[in-house]
């Protein structure tokens, strides 16, 4: 009996790990594991993260997506410079070149979510869409992690 617990239990665990880790596919484009951080109350921006792999021929450019609950998602940068943050919009969007790819991390390339109408919270699963040039719009889901947090695991 108690092997059989423990069995359902590590079953358990293995499921939410395995719910968790989620890739989405469009055309060449692979999309793994998107994630964001909780904002505080009151929070009008907030960051959303995503590994995109182009297994193609061609290059293709993310410019942006769809959150609901925000006015706007946008591809801005973050780099470090003496000691100080500077972020600012990637105009024209950020290119994803063939084989290539790119990790949307805190501190890098990250999503924008403007006008934010409520808090992320932790815990929660947001849907929204990311658009490319060429391969057009995807729906994804984001896992929304603590404030803070530098990986979505």
């Amino acid at each position: 009996m108690l092997r059989i617990l423990v069995l359902a239990l590590l079953l358990t665990l293995c499921g939410s790990v395995l719910a968790q880790e989620r890739t989405y596919r469009l055309g060449p484009l692979v999309i793994e594991t998107p994630w964001a951080r909780a904002t505080s109350a009151g929070a009008k921006i907030g960051a959303g993260y995503a590994k995109i792999t182009n297994t193609g021929q061609e290059s293709d450019r993310l410019l942006g997506g769809s959150l609901p609950v925000a006015t706007e998602v946008e591809v801005d940068e973050t780099v470090m410079s003496n000691g100080v943050a500077k972020m600012w919009r990637i105009e024209g969007g950020l290119d994803i070149g063939p084989g290539q790819t790119v990790e949307l991390k805190p501190g890098g390339y990250h999503l924008m979510f403007m006008g934010l109408r409520v808090g992320l919270r932790e815990g929660e699963a947001l849907k929204g869409t990311l658009v490319f040039e060429k391969a057009g719009t995807v729906g994804i889901e984001y896992r929304v992690v603590q404030i803070g947090a530098q990986t979505g695991r």
